[in-house]
């Protein structure tokens, strides 16, 4: 293993400081979300706008939780109208999970929430600023890409404990 340097060793201390604050900034957002949308029930309308319908093991990998767990906010997006679960011709055993139009409308709504959350919040950085935050973000995302197993990380990758 190679050594780092100790400037570098106490950047990535305080990285791993601000992004353990982010949790606070992640608990402010989800304040904004209706009492009936909680932030998991936002996450599963957002995954089926984005990937299109699903069968709940699919939901379950991007969600990166438990089968049970993702069957319950399921139910809960269900019983409120947002999602739909019908026959997968494929295979009758299982679900299909589909955004419905009243679903479509929610996320409109979250997004325009979300967008005036951060437009309040960072009412005094510069447009040059949050684009960077912006990209920043991005290029983090993209170097942990989507957090399961990955092959091509091999047994020299340090975690926190070693």
């Amino acid at each position: 293993m190679v050594d780092e340097p100790v400037a570098a060793h106490s950047q990535y201390e305080e990285l791993a400081r601000q992004l353990s604050a982010i949790g606070a900034v992640k608990r402010e957002m989800g304040r904004m979300l209706p009492q009936e949308c909680p932030p998991a029930s936002a996450g599963v309308l957002t995954l089926l706008d984005r990937h299109g319908e699903m069968r709940m093991s699919q939901l379950a990998e991007l969600l990166a939780i438990d089968m049970s767990v993702t069957s319950r906010h399921v139910a809960h997006a269900a019983e409120r109208g947002w999602i739909e679960r019908k026959p997968d011709p494929a295979d009758k055993r299982s679900r299909l999970l589909r955004l419905t139009p009243g679903g479509t409308q929610l996320l409109e709504e979250l997004a325009e929430r979300y967008t005036a959350t951060l437009a309040r919040y960072l009412d005094d950085w510069t447009d040059t600023d949050v684009g960077h935050l912006t990209e920043l973000l991005a290029r983090l995302r993209t170097s942990f890409g989507d957090c399961r197993p990955r092959a091509h990380h091999d047994s020299t990758t340090r975690t926190p404990a070693g």
